[in-house]
This record gives C-alpha cells, sequence and structure tokens, in this order.
C-alpha cells in the first residue's frame, strides 16, 4: 500500500509524534523513508537577516542539526531515509517533494494555533489536502516509548 512515505519533520513534539507515526507505518509496509525539513521563509526572516547578517544561515545550522537528529533516529530503527532541508513556504514545500520523490503517504504533525496564527499564515493543512496526490496522515497519537518499541520489534506484516 505505501512504498515511499515522506516525514516532515521540525524537531518539536507535534514533529516527533509524526516521525513516530510514520516509522510505524513505514516498518509494516517496508516503505522507503524521506525526511524533509523546512526552514519557513518569512518576510521577518529575510529582513532580520538584512538588518543582522547571519540570522538566515544559523537557522539553516539549526534546522540541519535537527534533520541530523532525526535522521538518526530513523538510522537507529533500521531506515536509511533520504534527507532534505529547503528554504520556503512549509506547505507547498512539502507538496513540492512529495512530487518529487514519488510518495504515496506525507506524515505532518500538528500545533494547535490561535485564530490570529491561523489567520496571519494560513492553513498549511488545507493546502496540503487541496494539493498533495497522495495520502495525507496528521499525526496526532501519543505513542509511548513501551509501544513504540513494540510496535518497532514487531514482525513486519
Amino acid at each position: 500500500m505505501y512504498k515511499r512515505i515522506l516525514l516532515a519533520y521540525d524537531g518539536s513534539l507535534a514533529g516527533r509524534t509524526a516521525l513516530r507515526e510514520g516509522a510505524i507505518l513505514a516498518k509494516r509496509y517496508g516503505a522507503q523513508v524521506f525526511l524533509l525539513s523546512v526552514v519557513a521563509d518569512t518576510g521577518g526572516l529575510r529582513m532580520a537577516d538584512g538588518t543582522h547578517a547571519g540570522v538566515l544561515s544559523t537557522l539553516v545550522d539549526s534546522y540541519n542539526a535537527v534533520l541530523e537528529e532525526g535522521a538518526a533516529r530513523l538510522k537507529e530503527l533500521g531506515f536509511t531515509p533520504v534527507t532534505k532541508l529547503v528554504i520556503g513556504e512549509p506547505a507547498q514545500e512539502i507538496g513540492a517533494f512529495a512530487t518529487q520523490v514519488e510518495a504515496d503517504l506525507v506524515v505532518v504533525g500538528h500545533r494547535r494555533q490561535s485564530f490570529m496564527e491561523r489567520w496571519w499564515s494560513g492553513s498549511s493543512g488545507g493546502y496540503l489536502m487541496e494539493y498533495l496526490s497522495c495520502s495525507l496522515l496528521i499525526g496526532r497519537n501519543t505513542i509511548t516509548d513501551q509501544e513504540f518499541n513494540a510496535e518497532m520489534r514487531g514482525p513486519v506484516n
């Protein structure tokens, strides 16, 4: 069913939840795993970098560390993830990378936003649902370490 799973990962609790759910599915289906981190390109970020040189490169370094941490975790679980870091609008970059790697499933985390945050940033979930040509899983299940380890040790179905 799923042969190529894209995990959008930012190191947050929501991102870690999505990573776990995606890893369980990838193991069950023997899927190839792609791990993507997106540095959100905002006008404020570009302005800050213009004012204080190096802000963007510091942020990119931070996201690279998060991406490497996620990849290391997946490698510990027996996967050989393909990783990518991009700068841009997260939903659009996730959609573009999903198309590029011909993903069957995209797994993202969910973080509650206030009304103003949603208004300001728009609906990433809505964009993904509208423009992805594959399935979308919004990882929200809290999986204990014991449950996760049991799932990952169990036989592949």
